[in-house]
């Protein structure tokens, strides 16, 4: 091979590794703006329940619901209301990229029925203990929700017979004290009614996340991500709309309250509005998300979009608390340093920390 031929394929194989250095990067930056997204749809939710008849629902008389009905069959309803805004939002990016056939194609395969699977898990359970958790206690139930991925690793250790390496336990570890770091100030004799039930309300989300990962993983292994992500929001949504609030209907007294409230609720214009955003919020964190996974790898997707643990309180904070002038939307430093910590942890389960410092050599030396 001629001089000239090899340094043509030399200065190939740079171009190569320049441009996959470049889609690495990307891929991180996408899964950091998921966890961005998270946080502006955890706000725009929260916003969208203060508007309306959200307002009279819960004011001061609650518009004469019980306790139950407003406590967790209002919960339902708004994570009802935002997955099926997400679900629409979801169905129209699948129609404009030509992929709404696919859609229905793959929701009778065995693929698709593991995101059924998985919507069920993540949409009437988790995403109403998320709203529930967030109700009654704050933005500060967020970096309590991002346990899923500690919990995730260990459900995958007990169903699948993954690894569990001494790496992944420390990194557990990082996140049980955070959470318990988080749990303390809901303890205390100055802390607002009822927190401490939203910050185990909140645990029951993390467990039901942590669970969908490990089903939804599976799926999304055999089937377009954006179409997986179809599937789960307009399972979730519809999930919650027909199974979860009659039964919390039934439970508040009769079903026909439910039904007379989500009517009330999708016709408020004042919140729907928010609604609409905190909805396309969500997708665009659920599609980012998947997407960052796809470039820079599974186990560092994870560990970006865990940073929502900051970016959560951080944008219900601006969102609701200066933007808004809500009370009650600050967080104690303690929470702020845990929620920095759970993100920390996260990233630890998920890969080697340092692994980020050998890659960044590595480019290095393939640009020089």
């Amino acid at each position: 091979m001629s001089k000239e031929a090899i340094a043509v394929s030399a200065s190939a194989v740079t171009a190569k590794k320049k441009l996959s250095s470049q889609f690495y990067k990307k891929g991180i930056s996408i899964a950091l703006f998921s966890g961005l997204m998270y946080g502006f749809y955890s706000a725009f939710l929260t916003l969208g329940m203060t508007k309306g008849v959200w307002g009279d629902w819960y004011g001061i008389n609650t518009a004469g619901l019980s306790a139950f009905a407003v406590t967790y069959l209002l919960g339902a309803i708004g994570s009802a209301v935002n997955d099926t805004c997400s679900a629409v939002w979801a169905l129209l990016y699948a129609a404009i990229k030509g992929k709404l056939s696919d859609f229905f194609r793959c929701i009778n395969t065995t693929p698709g029925r593991v995101m059924i699977l998985a919507a069920l898990i993540g949409g009437p359970i988790s995403s109403t203990a998320y709203v529930v958790g967030l109700q009654m206690a704050g933005s500060i139930v967020i970096p309590i929700t991002a346990l899923c991925p500690a919990i995730g690793a260990i459900l995958g250790r007990l169903l699948y017979k993954q690894k569990l390496t001494k790496r992944m336990m420390f990194g557990i570890a990082i996140c049980v004290v955070a959470s318990f770091m988080i749990g303390s100030t809901s303890i205390g004799g100055d802390a607002p009614k009822g927190m401490f039930l939203g910050v185990c309300i909140a645990f029951i989300a993390a467990l039901g996340w942590g669970f969908e990962g490990c089903v939804a993983g599976y799926g999304t292994s055999m089937i377009d991500s954006e179409i997986g992500i179809t599937i789960r929001q307009t399972i979730s949504g519809l999930s919650n709309l027909i199974i979860l609030i009659p039964i919390f209907g039934m439970m508040a007294g009769g079903i026909n309250i439910s039904t007379d409230l989500v009517v009330k609720a999708f016709t408020s214009g004042p919140s729907m509005i928010w609604f609409a955003i905190a909805g396309l919020c969500a997708f665009v964190s659920y599609m980012s998300w998947y997407k960052g996974n796809s470039m820079c790898g599974a186990a560092l997707g994870m560990a970006c979009n865990g940073t929502y643990s900051f970016w959560g309180p951080f944008c219900c904070w601006i969102i609701l608390g200066v933007f808004s002038g809500i009370e009650g939307w600050s967080l104690p430093p303690i929470a702020w340093v845990a929620a920095i910590l759970m993100v920390f942890g996260i990233l630890v389960i998920s890969m080697n920390p340092m692994d980020l410092f050998r890659k960044k050599e590595v480019n290095k030396y393939e640009s020089a």
